[in-house]
């Protein structure tokens, strides 16, 4: 299929397969069946809808053709069957009573982000599992928001699968008790979405909004679930003040606008002002959060009116403090590239090179295009031509290869 109609049913099946998905596996309480016949009824539609067209209801025709496929395969399986139906019995158990219903969170996939974040998994495993599951993410893209390699990855939600199985974990809401444990895990999960969404790990386009805007969804949900916490606050405010800009980001065809070529005028303000609300909330009330951090880091970036008349010192002090909370190779770096601005490009260099050791950065491109950028401004212009040859080979997407060629063919 290609055409305006691949790109309707395309668009169908990213809205309905986490809710299809998280929905059978309510019903059924395995994930590995839940994933298997999701795929088989998106491939039923892929073969009947070009026959008979979108149905009205293609959410429920998904449905109801997994629903099958699921029974079928039950019935053809009567261990598989005994063994399901005795999880479902321990899962109805530990599901909310009706008169409870209220309490229950409003979208089936955040039940299961939350039951994925289940403090018996991994930290990282939980991150992997829900990003592979509900975000509809490859097992590549789940590895470079992770910074480790695809094996290391797909080991991971093997893993996390069999935990799952053999712990006998329900799939259901937590209670309002358990959710400040499990509240970081799914706030990870979320942004790890919106990071592929804003920088897309491989493909022909440096965005995929759609993940960029499934994250935000999740976040407004997540808001309103809990309103008196910061850190949701944070994390939706500074996804806002980042997407604002998304516009902004690529040219007319789909090249890479770093932050300091951007047209400002085409940033979202009205997302910018309801971002800079939520600044506040993350903030008071007590020591701030990581997330909160960030989105103050981000609103001093979207207040400027350009990159010279950012206040660089106050960036420079908020990255000290988010690395004490959070400390990371990623928020060194960041820090070191605000230092360069505040400094100037030499101090800037001294803090990426003391870094140069640091096994996750070494296969994360934009380390090597810091480095690039600074030797270059510095007239270094040999050794800033072996570093934006470095970032070339581990670019994930062609906007950002084409804008290390023009680099490279500036210091060349």
């Amino acid at each position: 299929m290609t055409g305006p109609y691949a790109e309707n049913v395309e668009a169908v099946f990213r809205e309905e397969r986490g809710r299809l998905l998280a929905a059978l596996v309510r019903r059924f309480g395995d994930l590995d069946l839940a994933e298997e016949v999701t795929s088989d009824a998106i491939e039923a539609a892929l073969v009947r809808w070009p026959v008979d067209g979108v149905p009205p209801k293609p959410g429920a025709w998904l449905m109801t053709t997994a629903r099958r496929r699921a029974v079928d395969r039950l019935r053809r399986d009567r261990t598989y069957a005994s063994r399901l139906a005795l999880l479902q019995v321990e899962a109805d158990r530990a599901a909310p009573s009706p008169a409870g219903a209220g309490d229950e969170l409003p979208d089936e996939r955040l039940q299961l982000f939350f039951t994925c974040a289940h403090p018996a998994l991994n930290a990282d495993d939980r991150g992997a599992l829900t990003l592979r599951c509900l975000g509809g993410l490859a097992t590549p893209e789940v590895a470079r928001a992770f910074l480790v390699p695809e094996a290391t990855m797909a080991k991971r939600i093997v893993r996390a699968k069999k935990k799952i199985r053999e712990a006998r974990i329900p799939f259901r809401a937590p209670g309002p008790d358990e959710l400040p444990a499990r509240l970081p895990g799914v706030l990870q999960v979320i942004y790890s979405i919106f990071t592929e969404g804003y920088a897309a790990s491989a493909g022909p386009d440096l965005q995929r909004l759609d993940l960029a805007e499934e994250a935000i969804r999740l976040a407004r949900i997540l808001r309103r679930l809990l309103p008196a916490e910061r850190e949701v606050a944070g994390l939706l405010g500074l996804m806002l003040l980042i997407h604002a800009r998304r516009d902004a980001r690529t040219g007319p065809g789909g090249e890479l606008v770093l932050l300091d070529e951007q047209d400002r005028g085409r940033w979202d303000r009205a997302m910018i002002e309801e971002g800079l609300r939520l600044v506040p909330a993350a903030l008071a009330g007590g020591p701030p959060g990581p997330y909160g951090v960030q989105a103050a880091i981000a609103a001093l970036h979207d207040e400027a009116a350009d990159v010279a008349t950012t206040d660089w010192p106050q960036i420079v002090a908020l990255y000290d403090v988010l690395l004490a909370l959070a400390p990371s190779p990623v928020v060194e770096l960041n820090r070191a590239a605000a230092v360069a601005l505040r400094d100037g490009p030499e101090a800037g260099l001294a803090l990426l090179d003391a870094l140069a050791g640091e096994p996750r950065l070494r296969a994360y491109a934009p380390y090597p295009m810091a480095r690039a950028d600074l030797l270059q401004r510095l007239g270094r212009l040999p050794e800033a031509a072996a570093a934006y040859r470095e970032a070339l080979d581990l670019a994930g997407t062609e906007p950002e290869r084409a804008h290390l060629r023009r680099r490279l063919a500036a210091v060349t």
